[in-house]
């Protein structure tokens, strides 16, 4: 048995919502749940404390593994497997939000796009399930991707982590395990 976490980035300085930055990195909040994060998981036993760093290529995540990194020594290794949800090709940016409110309120098997939104979903929670060891630094639709993966439900959305939350599963024989998701909270997501 091998734990993962897997947390959710820390408050960026804008969100999908607003005008700006399409890929904006932490606001100051954000910047001290990062380092919140780092010591929480290397206050964990050495046994339990992640060996590895993982984070999709986003700045927001980046920043908010970069002091767990920096606390374990070493490289944060980047996965685009682990990212946010892929727009269709023919959306115009300025569309993102609306496009994702609507996903959000219903079915995996129902999101309108170039991609097969299910399959996506497999390989997210795929990917966090081959990080063993590794502290997983991602997104709210791609931590509801593996939480509704595990759980064989079609909703998009079945938890809100909050910024910074950690969520830890084990991997064992069978596949990957909840042991507890992170904190929930209201959050800018919807």
């Amino acid at each position: 048995m091998s734990r993962i976490y897997l947390i959710r980035h820390g408050k960026p300085a804008t969100t999908w919502g607003q005008e700006g930055d399409p890929d904006p990195g932490l606001d100051e909040t954000g910047a001290a749940q990062a380092r919140a994060v780092a010591l929480t998981l290397m206050a964990l036993p050495p046994a339990e404390r992640p060996t590895r760093v993982v984070s999709s290529p986003l700045n927001r995540c980046r920043e908010t593994a970069q002091p767990t990194a920096d606390a374990l020594g070493v490289e944060i290794e980047i996965d685009p497997l682990v990212g946010e949800i892929p727009t269709p090709k023919a959306l115009a940016q300025a569309d993102r939000g609306a496009w994702l409110r609507k996903a959000f309120t219903g079915k995996w098997s129902e999101i309108e796009g170039d991609l097969d939104y299910q399959s996506w979903r497999s390989s997210v929670s795929r990917a966090v399930g081959s990080r063993e060891g590794a502290a997983v630094f991602s997104h709210f639709v791609a931590i509801n991707a593996v939480m509704t993966d595990l759980a064989g439900e079609d909703q998009v959305i079945a938890f809100r982590p909050d910024h910074a939350s950690i969520s830890v599963f084990d991997l064992t024989q069978a596949g990957l395990n909840v042991v507890t998701r992170g904190p929930e909270a209201s959050t800018g997501v919807l």
